[in-house]
């Protein structure tokens, strides 16, 4: 697959670096030369200076024989200007990463479709909906829905008087299987557990689990669930703005802006349950001033990732039982791991994520980048004849880093274990660690 990428920043830089491990051909273009000049010398792509509305350029990379090009400049109007002269010259598929939710109306979408923008993605919504889905199960370091939402992957952080802690994964749920344990992050290593493997206590624990008995994993991991209603936001950023949109009327929303003059402007654009108040989320006089001590959880969405990491630390102290921090520096995610911090939002890995699912052959219909794990979980359709069918779960030789979490059969989610036969046409949960979906798409062709 030939696919060109305009913008090597935070987003076009890591989705280039992901699809060059699977011998994609990769060609990575940007006007600003230092951009591109980050260390390849394992990475296997192409770089070019140039710009990407310019017809000349996009002649000189043979965007005519693209399958796929993609636009995430920081630049809107540049990405929608991009898309629409590459599929015009011949680019088989566009996308555009944007900033504005009314081009994602379904009103809109076959509007852009004339234009030759396939597929548009709002990085800041979807980051918004994530932390909304964040406050919803607070007890949940990472909750994802597939197959239609009746297969959850949880990441929950175990607590020491869990009836996990201490067993071996071979102990649990033999006769009524209402769960997977997918994966296991141990301080800032993330490995697929085998039956001998031990759960301890402090350790991020990855479940597949029916919709159904999904009520079950705060008992089991020591956890409590609470209501989020007060709810304090620090950073009057595009997030920030989608987030309390996003919320319950019934939430009670303080957000914090330091720049006097954007806090002003705020109060146009934000519901009524929402009250602004221009000062820093860093400033614990101003936090005890104004209740903290009753909010039960507090979000850090400016654009400064130590920033963010700090304030939440502090509202951890002040008895805040669920915090949410914007992490875009990527260095910085696993110290906030072990700083426990609740949930974490990465709008690079989000939206790789979201273009991710575009490039896979096999019929993949959800792929999700997992923040905490370095690791992707994918919703695969079974092919009629591939591999994965031929003989039961257990004599199947799965690629290192993979393992089965559940599947939907006829509309009936059930959990996986060794002597589950797949079936074709089968929705398969699969989570892979590092880099290694592509070969466990080739098991269900």
């Amino acid at each position: 697959m030939r696919i060109v990428i305009a913008g090597a920043g935070a987003v076009g830089t890591h989705l280039a670096k992901l699809l060059s491990v699977e011998n994609q051909d990769i060609i990575l273009m940007d006007a600003d030369r230092n951009k591109l000049n980050f260390s390849s010398t394992n990475l296997e792509m192409m770089t070019m200076t140039g710009s990407c509305t310019s017809l000349k350029d996009l002649t000189e990379v043979d965007v005519e024989k693209a399958d796929l090009f993609i636009a995430v400049t920081p630049d809107e109007s540049v990405n929608i200007t991009a898309c629409m002269l590459a599929s015009n010259m011949g680019a088989k598929k566009t996308f555009a990463r944007i900033d504005n939710y009314e081009y994602l109306l379904p009103k809109n979408r076959e509007f852009f479709g004339k234009l030759g923008i396939n597929s548009m993605v709002y990085p800041e919504m979807l980051a918004a909906k994530e932390i909304v889905s964040a406050l919803k199960r607070p007890w949940v370091r990472q909750w994802i829905e597939l197959c239609d939402g009746n297969i959850i992957l949880a990441g929950i952080k175990v607590r020491e008087n869990s009836e996990l802690v201490g067993k071996h994964l071979c102990e649990l749920g033999q006769e009524d299987k209402k769960f997977h344990i997918v994966a296991i992050k141990r301080k800032n290593m993330t490995i697929i557990p085998k039956g001998s493997d031990l759960v301890l206590a402090g350790d991020i624990v990855f479940f597949t689990v029916t919709r159904d008995n999904a009520g079950e994993l705060p008992k089991i991991t020591g956890k409590s669930t609470f209501e989020v209603r007060n709810v304090m936001i620090m950073g009057g950023s595009r997030i920030a703005i989608r987030t309390c949109q996003y919320l319950p009327d019934s939430a009670n929303i303080k957000l914090l802006e330091s720049d006097k003059e954007k806090s002003c402007l705020l109060l146009e654009k934000l519901p009524k349950n929402v009250t602004v108040y221009h000062n820093d989320g860093r400033n614990a006089e101003f936090l005890l001033q104004e209740g903290i001590k009753e909010i039960d959880a507090f979000i850090a969405v400016t654009g400064n990732s130590e920033a963010n990491i700090l304030a939440c630390m502090a509202a951890k102290r002040f008895g805040v039982r669920k915090t949410v921090a914007e992490i875009e520096n990527m260095d910085y995610i696993s110290m906030a791991e072990n700083l426990d911090i609740g949930s974490i939002i990465n709008k690079k890995l989000i939206t790789v994520g979201n273009i991710y699912r575009f490039l896979l052959s096999a019929d993949v219909s959800n792929v999700k980048s997992l923040t905490v794990a370095n690791a992707d979980v994918a919703e695969i359709i079974a092919r009629p004849n591939s591999r994965i069918t031929k003989k039961e779960v257990k004599k199947i030789t799965l690629p290192r880093n993979v393992t089965l979490g559940g599947l939907i059969r006829n509309g009936e989610p059930m959990m996986i274990d060794g002597e589950t036969m797949i079936e074709p046409y089968d929705h398969v949960v699969v989570f892979c660690l590092e880099d290694s979906l592509r070969e466990a798409e080739k098991l269900f062709h």
